[in-house]
């Protein structure tokens, strides 16, 4: 079968013919119908060689959705021919985290040498994927393959990070989302849809502040020198009270920690380039701002995330690629010339 995987640190993947796999007891072979290309893959592709101990070749891909082709001996909580979409963060399912559904914080995942797929082991850009667990998977019905799978990511990261700020995001507030790509222009109709709160989106072209104020930005800001000035125009003395930064970098959290106000939420949920942080400290941020750096989500929420697209909510923005054409999806991430999210449909 046809996989898109990484080779070598440093260098852009390859499109490579490999053995179909085989599902081992207890385990799921999933047939993928769409397979989503990430920044988190781009970070990981252009790290230098040992920052990361994975096997190499590793097919790409952490976000897959597609169709059961196989079941493994002893599993029977699923069924052949089910459409579902592939929960990514896999933990050890009986620690404190995982026991509550959160196997994206799984204590125990590095001593077991467990990795989400494509982020470790071979992931969902190919023909197929083995998923190791039923318990991975998530019914999607009749969704459309394509618009769904940014949502195991893309959708569920940002539901993840806005929840914890919700109680906060009342009438009269605002939210700021830093960064309207793959991850930032599903927060904006997130933040739409759950709260009441005023959005406020930066970016840094006019195309795509036009496209964030489209997906329901009340307000679009330049992320460039004079943002945090140009935000707190907007917001007044109170400033923001959640900072969403999807892009990590020293100065959209510069900008996140200069617009945010007293007892506001920062969330850092952009990799950026994973040397940037934040300046915390008593004269340093407005009174109980809270800083946060969440990762992915839980189970249950990428079931309430695929509600909201059942709802019709979420219209996620994709650009559609063949299996054949993988890498150059890769290529268009790498030189962020995309609107929304690259989907593969083998």
């Amino acid at each position: 079968m046809k996989a898109v995987q990484m080779v070598k640190a440093g260098a852009e993947p390859e499109l490579r013919d490999v053995p179909k796999p085989t599902p081992g007891p207890g385990q799921v072979l999933v047939k993928v119908t769409a397979a989503g290309a990430c920044h988190s893959d781009d970070f990981v592709l252009n790290a230098p060689e040992g920052a990361f101990p994975y096997p190499l070749p590793m097919t790409l891909g952490h976000e897959g959705v597609g169709v059961i082709a196989e079941l493994g001996q002893g599993v029977s909580t699923v069924s052949e021919g089910t459409a579902v979409a592939i929960y990514g963060p896999w933990g050890c399912g009986v620690c404190h985290f995982c026991s509550q559904g959160l196997e994206n914080y799984c204590s125990r995942a590095a001593d077991l040498q467990i990795t989400p797929p494509g982020l470790g082991h071979d992931g969902a850009m190919a023909e197929y994927v083995v998923v190791d667990d039923p318990r991975h998977l998530v019914p999607i019905g009749d969704l459309d393959p394509a618009t769904t799978v940014p949502l195991t990511d893309a959708g569920l990261t940002p539901y993840h990070a806005i929840k914890a700020s919700l109680s906060k995001l009342l009438g009269g507030t605002t939210a700021v989302v830093i960064g309207s790509g793959g991850l930032g222009h599903v927060a904006i109709q997130m933040l739409r849809h759950l709260t009441p709160a005023r959005v406020i989106a930066l970016d840094v072209t006019q195309e795509k502040l036009d496209f964030a104020k489209q997906v329901g930005a009340h307000e679009a800001v330049l992320s460039d020198a004079d943002a945090v000035e140009n935000v707190r125009k907007i917001t007044g003395k109170d400033g923001a009270t959640a900072v969403f930064d999807f892009v990590g970098y020293q100065p959209t959290i510069n900008t996140a920690m200069g617009v945010v106000g007293t007892m506001g939420d920062v969330t850092i949920v952009g990799l950026g380039d994973g040397k940037a942080a934040a300046s915390v400290g008593f004269w340093s941020q407005p009174y109980e701002v809270s800083v946060r750096t969440p990762y992915w989500g839980a189970r249950a929420e990428l079931i309430e995330v695929l509600d909201l697209a059942r709802d019709g909510v979420l219209d996620v923005a994709v650009e559609r690629f063949s299996l054949d054409d993988g890498v150059a999806a890769y290529r268009k991430l790498a030189a962020n010339d995309l609107r929304g999210r690259a989907v593969v449909v083998p």
